[in-house]
């Protein structure tokens, strides 16, 4: 699996992006998805990584720059071909590693609240996040969950 920094120019990463806004918008209310558009993964402070093995796209992950040595974690996502292969295990260690070497000290994160989220909220367990209290500009909502982990540089 081949990891790397992805421009959002090709058709492959532009379907993923697609299938990941139409899938949130699928398992929570239009007031409640937090995940960004291709416009928004464009920003200046993010920087989107895409996993790819013999010409296929595998995932995707973003990391965007919060300031103060903070970082949260955007669009992860597994082609629903790819699922349950590690995808997501070896992007979202690759993005904290990123982050580590970046000089990041903690990582955050929202996702959904609901069952169609177990996997991501495991996956995110496994990986030393502990829930928490919003972030940034997030506000409490019943169909999200927030978690956080520190990491040392």
């Amino acid at each position: 699996m081949e990891i790397k920094v992805d421009d959002l120019t090709g058709t492959e990463i532009i379907a993923l992006v697609s299938e990941h806004l139409q899938s949130m918008f699928e398992q929570s209310p239009a007031e409640s998805v937090h995940a960004l558009d291709l416009n928004g993964l464009r920003g200046p402070d993010i920087t989107l990584w895409s996993a790819w093995e013999q010409g296929e796209i595998l995932g995707c992950g973003a990391l965007k720059d919060l300031g103060n040595h903070h970082g949260e974690l955007k669009s992860m996502r597994t082609s629903t071909k790819h699922l349950r292969k590690g995808v997501a295990s070896k992007l979202l260690a690759h993005i904290i590693e990123e982050a580590r070497q970046l000089g990041y000290r903690r990582l955050s994160l929202e996702t959904g609240s609901t069952e169609g989220f177990a996997a991501a909220r495991k996956l995110y367990e496994q990986f030393g996040f502990e829930y928490c209290g919003p972030f940034a500009d997030y506000l409490e909502d019943p169909h999200s969950v927030f978690m956080t982990k520190e990491i040392a540089n």
